[in-house]
């Protein structure tokens, strides 16, 4: 089914995929060329599809406006699909991790979703504050009366909008925080130097980052620190993922090999994540 609702973007959208599944990864590419044309925005997702084929360069990070659209769309299945369907225990195993440091003053959950870390989460916390781009999914979230404070907006671009003086603002999404979460969130991002070094920045010293990031085999990755692929999802190599956290001041607590969710009915592989950001002795 298509996401998109502009009558011609839709049809040159369709088009791809069709020819996508047919096996004419040429034609494919061609009408996912089109949507780029139509829709500089590329609320369908037309760019990383073109990288999965490998007929396009991999971008740093799936568009914002199609992760918005995506979410939008499917905010009223997503538990049932993400958690029974696929078989997603991400939120419940990355909070059982991150408990052993707890109880936590401030939680700042990027990529909230429906609530599923938060639930998780939040009866050792004070606060906790949510953020994601889905518009659709705040209001569902918000409904589940968990969060503190909730916000509609890119994960990256929350982080950089703090002053960086450890106040909070008067909205609750300043300051800093004891820990920040971000479950399903790599999957959409390639270059994750952005999002990490602005976790550190909004991190107390000592504060925890939970995450769970998507892998495939080294040789698949070909010496790549990440690509797109089939599901249209980033990968990340290990490698990647420590060198970046090393390099934005992070000791790594856990590395854990885990199954995210299923995808196509296979196993995705992927690794729940915890580090812990220098400078500090505990959360």
């Amino acid at each position: 089914m298509s996401i998109i609702d502009d009558e011609r973007l839709a049809d040159a959208y369709n088009k791809g995929l069709s020819l996508e599944r047919a096996g004419d990864r040429d034609g494919a590419a061609t009408a996912y060329r089109q949507c780029l044309t139509l829709d500089p925005a590329d609320h369908g997702g037309a760019a990383v599809r073109l990288a999965a084929l490998g007929l396009g360069d991999v971008p740093d990070k799936a568009p914002d406006a199609y992760v918005a659209t995506l979410f939008d769309q499917h905010a009223d299945v997503f538990e049932d699909m993400l958690v029974r369907q696929l078989r997603y225990e991400v939120p419940s195993r990355l909070a059982a991790h991150l408990l052993k440091a707890g109880p936590f003053n401030r939680v700042l959950d990027l990529g909230c979703g429906t609530g599923l870390v938060g639930e998780a989460l939040r009866d050792r916390s004070e606060e906790i504050v949510g953020v994601d781009l889905s518009e659709s999914m705040v209001e569902l979230c918000d409904e589940k009366e968990i969060y503190d404070h909730l916000f509609v907006g890119e994960a990256v671009s929350f982080l950089g909008d703090d002053d960086g003086s450890g106040d909070e603002d008067e909205d609750g999404g300043g300051g800093l925080f004891d820990v920040v979460t971000a479950a399903d969130v790599l999957p959409y991002l390639g270059d994750l130097d952005p999002l990490v070094g602005g976790v550190a920045r909004r991190l107390v010293p000592g504060g925890r980052f939970g995450f769970s990031t998507e892998t495939m085999s080294e040789e698949r990755l070909a010496g790549r620190a990440f690509t797109v692929g089939p599901g249209q999802r980033f990968h990340h190599s290990d490698g990647y993922v420590r060198d970046c956290l090393d390099r934005h001041g992070f000791d790594i607590e856990t590395f854990e090999p885990i199954t995210v969710r299923l995808q196509e009915g296979e196993p995705a592989p992927g690794h729940l994540v915890v580090a812990q950001r220098r400078g500090g002795g505990g959360a």
